[in-house]
Protein backbone atom coordinates (compact mmCIF):
# COMPACT_ATOMS: atom_id res chain seq x y z
CA UNK A 1 0.00 0.00 0.00
CA UNK A 2 1.47 3.48 -0.77
CA UNK A 3 1.90 6.49 2.12
CA UNK A 4 -0.51 8.42 2.11
CA UNK A 5 1.34 11.14 1.10
CA UNK A 6 2.11 9.84 -1.68
CA UNK A 7 0.58 11.67 -4.59
CA UNK A 8 0.75 14.22 -7.07
CA UNK A 9 -0.83 16.97 -8.09
CA UNK A 10 -1.69 17.76 -11.63
CA UNK A 11 -4.51 19.39 -14.16
CA UNK A 12 -7.63 16.72 -15.15
CA UNK A 13 -6.99 15.75 -18.62
CA UNK A 14 -9.91 14.49 -20.80
CA UNK A 15 -9.11 10.53 -20.39
CA UNK A 16 -8.83 11.17 -16.63
CA UNK A 17 -12.71 11.68 -16.19
CA UNK A 18 -14.74 8.82 -16.69
CA UNK A 19 -11.64 7.51 -13.14
CA UNK A 20 -12.51 10.95 -11.97
CA UNK A 21 -16.19 11.02 -11.74
CA UNK A 22 -15.82 7.47 -10.80
CA UNK A 23 -13.96 8.65 -7.78
CA UNK A 24 -15.88 11.21 -6.82
CA UNK A 25 -19.19 8.86 -6.23
CA UNK A 26 -17.17 7.12 -4.37
CA UNK A 27 -16.26 9.91 -2.36
CA UNK A 28 -20.11 10.86 -2.09
CA UNK A 29 -20.78 7.03 -0.77
CA UNK A 30 -18.20 7.62 1.73
CA UNK A 31 -19.06 11.71 2.96
CA UNK A 32 -23.12 11.37 2.36
CA UNK A 33 -24.16 7.95 3.36
CA UNK A 34 -25.66 9.41 6.50
CA UNK A 35 -27.31 12.07 4.01
CA UNK A 36 -29.05 9.96 1.28
CA UNK A 37 -30.33 5.75 0.62
CA UNK A 38 -28.92 3.47 -1.97
CA UNK A 39 -31.55 4.62 -4.16
CA UNK A 40 -29.33 8.15 -4.46
CA UNK A 41 -26.04 6.53 -5.25
CA UNK A 42 -27.44 4.12 -7.87
CA UNK A 43 -29.41 6.71 -9.81
CA UNK A 44 -26.13 8.97 -9.83
CA UNK A 45 -23.75 6.16 -10.71
CA UNK A 46 -26.24 5.66 -13.75
CA UNK A 47 -26.19 9.15 -14.69
CA UNK A 48 -21.87 8.81 -15.18
CA UNK A 49 -22.23 8.75 -18.53
CA UNK A 50 -24.30 12.11 -18.74
CA UNK A 51 -22.09 13.38 -16.16
CA UNK A 52 -19.48 12.11 -18.56
CA UNK A 53 -20.33 14.05 -21.43
CA UNK A 54 -21.25 17.33 -19.27
CA UNK A 55 -17.77 17.96 -17.88
CA UNK A 56 -16.08 16.99 -21.31
CA UNK A 57 -17.66 19.72 -23.00
CA UNK A 58 -16.57 21.96 -20.01
CA UNK A 59 -13.25 20.86 -20.32
CA UNK A 60 -13.68 21.72 -23.99
CA UNK A 61 -14.77 24.78 -23.22
CA UNK A 62 -11.39 25.88 -21.06
CA UNK A 63 -12.84 24.88 -17.33
CA UNK A 64 -10.31 23.30 -15.01
CA UNK A 65 -10.41 20.99 -12.45
CA UNK A 66 -7.15 18.96 -10.75
CA UNK A 67 -6.53 15.52 -9.76
CA UNK A 68 -4.65 13.68 -6.81
CA UNK A 69 -3.50 10.61 -7.76
CA UNK A 70 -0.90 8.00 -6.26
CA UNK A 71 2.18 6.61 -7.83
CA UNK A 72 -0.31 3.75 -9.45
CA UNK A 73 -2.33 6.30 -10.89
CA UNK A 74 -5.02 5.60 -8.90
CA UNK A 75 -7.03 9.23 -8.29
CA UNK A 76 -7.64 9.83 -4.67
CA UNK A 77 -8.57 13.39 -4.61
CA UNK A 78 -10.36 16.09 -7.33
CA UNK A 79 -10.93 20.11 -7.00
CA UNK A 80 -12.49 22.82 -9.27
CA UNK A 81 -13.41 26.79 -9.11
CA UNK A 82 -15.31 28.71 -10.88
CA UNK A 83 -16.25 32.04 -11.05
CA UNK A 84 -19.13 33.48 -8.68
CA UNK A 85 -22.38 33.37 -10.04
CA UNK A 86 -24.37 36.51 -9.88
CA UNK A 87 -26.50 35.09 -6.87
CA UNK A 88 -23.06 35.29 -4.94
CA UNK A 89 -21.91 38.25 -5.98
CA UNK A 90 -22.63 39.65 -2.67
CA UNK A 91 -20.22 38.17 -1.15
CA UNK A 92 -17.68 40.45 -2.75
CA UNK A 93 -15.04 37.53 -3.80
CA UNK A 94 -14.86 36.10 -7.73
CA UNK A 95 -14.26 32.45 -7.01
CA UNK A 96 -16.29 29.46 -5.78
CA UNK A 97 -14.73 26.22 -4.48
CA UNK A 98 -17.36 24.37 -6.68
CA UNK A 99 -15.99 20.73 -6.13
CA UNK A 100 -13.39 19.29 -3.50
CA UNK A 101 -13.38 15.63 -2.60
CA UNK A 102 -10.90 13.23 -1.33
CA UNK A 103 -11.14 9.29 -0.73
CA UNK A 104 -11.82 8.92 3.00
CA UNK A 105 -8.42 7.09 3.66
CA UNK A 106 -7.28 10.30 3.02
CA UNK A 107 -9.08 12.52 5.58
CA UNK A 108 -6.67 14.16 8.09
CA UNK A 109 -3.77 13.71 5.76
CA UNK A 110 -3.41 17.65 4.24
CA UNK A 111 -4.60 15.85 0.41
CA UNK A 112 -7.90 18.21 0.53
CA UNK A 113 -5.91 21.44 2.03
CA UNK A 114 -3.77 21.16 -0.80
CA UNK A 115 -6.26 20.51 -3.34
CA UNK A 116 -8.00 23.85 -2.15
CA UNK A 117 -4.71 25.58 -1.94
CA UNK A 118 -4.07 24.52 -5.65
CA UNK A 119 -7.67 25.81 -7.19
CA UNK A 120 -7.84 28.86 -4.48
CA UNK A 121 -3.85 29.78 -3.39
CA UNK A 122 -5.25 32.46 -0.86
CA UNK A 123 -7.92 34.28 -2.71
CA UNK A 124 -11.22 34.92 -1.02
CA UNK A 125 -13.66 32.68 -2.26
CA UNK A 126 -16.84 31.05 -1.02
CA UNK A 127 -17.84 27.01 -0.60
CA UNK A 128 -21.67 26.00 -0.51
CA UNK A 129 -21.60 23.15 2.02
CA UNK A 130 -23.88 20.41 3.38
CA UNK A 131 -25.57 21.64 6.25
CA UNK A 132 -25.38 18.85 9.34
CA UNK A 133 -22.01 18.19 7.27
CA UNK A 134 -19.82 18.64 10.04
CA UNK A 135 -16.56 17.23 9.03
CA UNK A 136 -16.74 19.47 6.16
CA UNK A 137 -17.90 23.06 8.03
CA UNK A 138 -15.13 22.62 10.40
CA UNK A 139 -12.22 21.86 7.65
CA UNK A 140 -13.17 25.02 5.72
CA UNK A 141 -14.12 26.98 9.30
CA UNK A 142 -9.79 25.79 10.02
CA UNK A 143 -8.80 27.24 6.23
CA UNK A 144 -10.90 30.67 7.60
CA UNK A 145 -14.24 30.24 5.99
CA UNK A 146 -17.14 31.30 7.53
CA UNK A 147 -21.21 30.95 7.20
CA UNK A 148 -22.22 34.28 5.95
CA UNK A 149 -26.10 33.21 6.91
CA UNK A 150 -27.01 32.35 3.45
CA UNK A 151 -28.83 28.80 2.74
CA UNK A 152 -30.59 27.20 0.38
CA UNK A 153 -33.19 24.35 0.00
CA UNK A 154 -31.86 21.46 -2.70
CA UNK A 155 -33.75 20.11 -5.30
CA UNK A 156 -33.82 16.79 -7.50
CA UNK A 157 -32.39 14.01 -5.93
CA UNK A 158 -30.88 16.42 -2.95
CA UNK A 159 -34.34 17.68 -1.88
CA UNK A 160 -34.56 17.52 2.10
CA UNK A 161 -31.72 18.70 1.83
CA UNK A 162 -30.11 22.20 2.38
CA UNK A 163 -26.46 24.13 2.12
CA UNK A 164 -25.34 27.24 3.76
CA UNK A 165 -22.39 29.05 2.16
CA UNK A 166 -19.66 29.67 3.69
CA UNK A 167 -16.85 32.89 2.96
CA UNK A 168 -13.45 33.21 2.73
CA UNK A 169 -11.99 37.22 3.15
CA UNK A 170 -8.53 37.86 3.96
CA UNK A 171 -8.69 41.47 4.29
Amino acid sequence: MPLLNEYRIRLAQEQDLRAALEMKLQAWREAYSSFRDEGFFAHHESQLDQQLAWWERGLAGGAQFWIAETGDGKIVGLAGGTPTIEEDQDTGVDIELGVLYVLKEYYGTGLAAHLMDTVLSRRDALVWVLEGNARAINFYTKHGFVPDGTSEELVGSWAGLREQRMVRKHG
